[in-house]
């Protein structure tokens, strides 16, 4: 990465941890259940740099299924932004939109627009699963099968079963980031409960491996707290940086696919 992510970017990179499937070799794509979400969903966080409150995020699925390349899939966009107050230090402005395959839980899509101060990126990229290819704006390159962008890897995140997983098991991950593919993994570290804006929650605990560069001087300084219910919503980040720490926290849950039974 060639400049410091922005708070929306730390937010879904961590989440993206999931277990990918390197050994499809057949031309059809795999089949997942998915039983923690659907379209119409909204998630909304608050993040705090430090002691002050610096941002929001929100994600949002959208209403009705839209078809790429012959296939359904769930429009998922992410917008991140810097409120007034912080745009003195540094102006945020994010959008991010995967759009994933409704049957396999793999993205077929992806678009990046990323405005921060004066820094500019976009990018577009198209994925063939099957002939583990794709095909970039700014660069195409061949893949893993089933590789995830910082978006759709916090959706697949939420197919897995975290309730019948033994703490401390360890889940491997391929993430397209910047134009490249980086082999992570992230390991369970069982349930808590924890505080939030949304009551009190037990959440299965998750520490991502990370990547070490300008921002991240650990691979294990993040932590992230997920509903333990059927929902699976990320409800908790909490990460040490070079320059500080940040915490960010759900303040919203609508159109949730199943009852939010985590909440206590």
């Amino acid at each position: 990465m060639k400049h410091i992510p922005t708070l929306l970017l730390i937010l879904l990179l961590v989440l993206t941890s999931a277990y990918t499937n390197e050994g499809m070799e057949r031309q059809e794509l795999r089949t997942t259940s998915n039983e923690a979400f659907m379209h119409g969903e909204q998630l909304k966080y608050r993040v705090h740099y430090g002691w002050i409150n610096a941002a929001s995020v929100s994600i949002k699925v959208a209403d009705k299924p839209v078809t790429v390349n012959g296939r359904e899939t769930y429009k998922i966009s992410a917008y991140g932004r810097t409120y007034r107050t912080f745009d003195w230090a540094f102006k945020v402005r994010d959008h991010f939109v995967s759009f994933l395959d409704k049957k396999s839980i793999a993205p077929i899509k992806y678009y990046k627009n990323v405005q921060e101060d004066n820094y500019r990126d976009e990018d577009l990229v198209f994925y063939d699963h099957a002939k583990k290819h794709m095909t970039g704006q700014q660069k195409s390159m061949d893949m893993p099968a089933y590789v995830q962008d910082v978006v759709s890897g916090i959706f697949y995140a939420r197919t897995i079963d975290y309730e019948n997983t033994v703490v401390g098991t360890s889940f491997p991950i391929d993430i397209y980031l910047d134009q490249e593919i980086y082999n992570l993994q992230f390991k369970y570290l069982g349930k808590e409960t924890i505080k939030s804006d949304l009551g009190k929650v037990v959440c299965y605990k998750l520490r991502p491996q990370l990547v070490v560069d300008r921002v991240f001087k650990d691979e294990d300084d993040m932590t992230i707290w997920i509903s333990a219910d059927a929902n699976k919503v990320p409800i908790r980040v909490e990460a040490s940086i070079y320059v500080g720490s940040v915490k960010i926290d759900i303040t919203k849950a609508t159109g949730l696919k199943n009852a939010f039974s985590s909440r206590k």
